[in-house]
């Protein structure tokens, strides 16, 4: 129930290489819209938490299910006079634990491929990210950014205010991402004026006029990040090359400028992406892709369908009596039954 939250998608790649053969490489793609208003920024964040935790590729109660059954509902003890040295059950505590601790790495391992942190997959994220440049409202005659290069006001001096970037060097919001340098003035708020004949058209397209709108400090909601190529991939090249980070025009059927990106993307395989194993030392020790920023909710896809059919009822019931179409199935379907009932009598 709401309009914030993400989807996600994940698809594989077929590119040909420098020596003219082919591989794969995993890319996911995550949009999301978080928590709006200055003041929100907490929840901006805990938004990012829940994506985090509920956004995965599969049911991860159907990965944990089978841990459950396996688990013992308490610690056997040997028997008195069972024959056992305490050498040969200390032996045995040794193997079950290292047993229970094999179990336990690969469950994290599974758990970790199906969520939005897959190792052996390159990540994007998008969206109306809403993090501003203020948590309160600006005051009448407020300073606002100016796209005047000259101005002691120019947009850029602003950025310095941003809460994403402070939030995200701070550990608190889209763990382990990395933004290429904004350069483009703020994404938010625009207020559309009127139509302007004597502004010029490039390709027919109009060069729509526009202010700031003076209730809120403008600011760079709108954002595409990326997580990069592992500190442990030794294949060439290691980086994610961003050829082009900028915002597009103005629109009249928003009050937001959308963003893109484009980068060159290096053809890994799952093998060269791969995680190394938990006793190799890496850069990085808090990689997203190898320790996950916040445990998996393992009911998270029973809310979901518990919401998506909260959703079907209060979207059908103000279809039934709030629209012209729904008061006429209504008025049809009480018809059909009153004339079955006279029928019948």
């Amino acid at each position: 129930m709401g309009n914030k939250g993400a989807v996600a998608l994940r698809v594989l790649y077929e590119g040909v290489t420098t020596d003219g053969g082919k591989k794969e490489t995993e890319l996911t793609f995550v949009a999301t819209h978080l928590a709006a208003m200055e003041w929100n920024l907490p929840r901006r964040n805990a938004n990012w938490a829940a994506i985090m935790r509920g956004l995965t590729f599969e049911n991860p109660e159907t990965l944990l299910k089978p841990k459950k059954k396996n688990e013992p509902s308490s610690t056997a003890a040997p028997a008195e006079g069972d024959g056992q040295t305490d050498g040969a059950g200390d032996e045995g505590v040794h193997l079950l634990h290292d047993e229970h601790h094999a179990e336990t790495l690969a469950l994290q391992e599974r758990l970790q491929d199906i969520s939005v942190f897959k190792p052996s997959s390159h990540l994007f994220v998008g969206g109306d990210l809403n993090y501003r440049i203020s948590t309160t409202s600006p005051p009448p005659m407020a300073t606002f950014p100016s796209l005047d290069p000259d101005s002691e006001h120019h947009y850029s001096r602003f950025f310095a205010l941003d809460q994403l970037t402070r939030e995200r060097q701070a550990g608190r919001t889209l763990h382990g991402l990395s933004e290429a340098e904004v350069k483009f003035p703020p994404t938010y708020k625009y207020n559309v004026l009127p139509p302007d004949d004597t502004r010029l058209k490039v390709d027919g397209v109009e060069d729509v006029p526009w202010v700031f709108a003076p209730h809120r400090y403008p600011g760079w909601t709108d954002r595409i990040l990326f997580l990069d190529v592992p500190s442990w991939t030794k294949v060439e090249p290691q980086k994610i090359e961003v050829k082009s980070y900028d915002a597009l025009p103005v629109v009249r059927s928003s009050d937001h400028r959308a963003v893109f990106l484009r980068a060159a993307v290096p053809l890994l395989t799952e093998e060269e992406l791969a995680r190394p194993s938990p006793e190799v030392p890496t850069a990085n020790g808090v990689d997203p892709r190898l320790v996950l920023p916040v445990a998996i909710d393992p009911e998270a896809w029973e809310r979901r369908a518990a919401a998506r059919r909260k959703e079907m009822f209060v979207g059908w019931s103000m279809f039934l009596w709030s629209t012209k179409q729904g008061a006429l199935l209504l008025a049809t379907l009480l018809a059909v039954g009153a004339g079955s009932w006279w029928l019948s009598q």
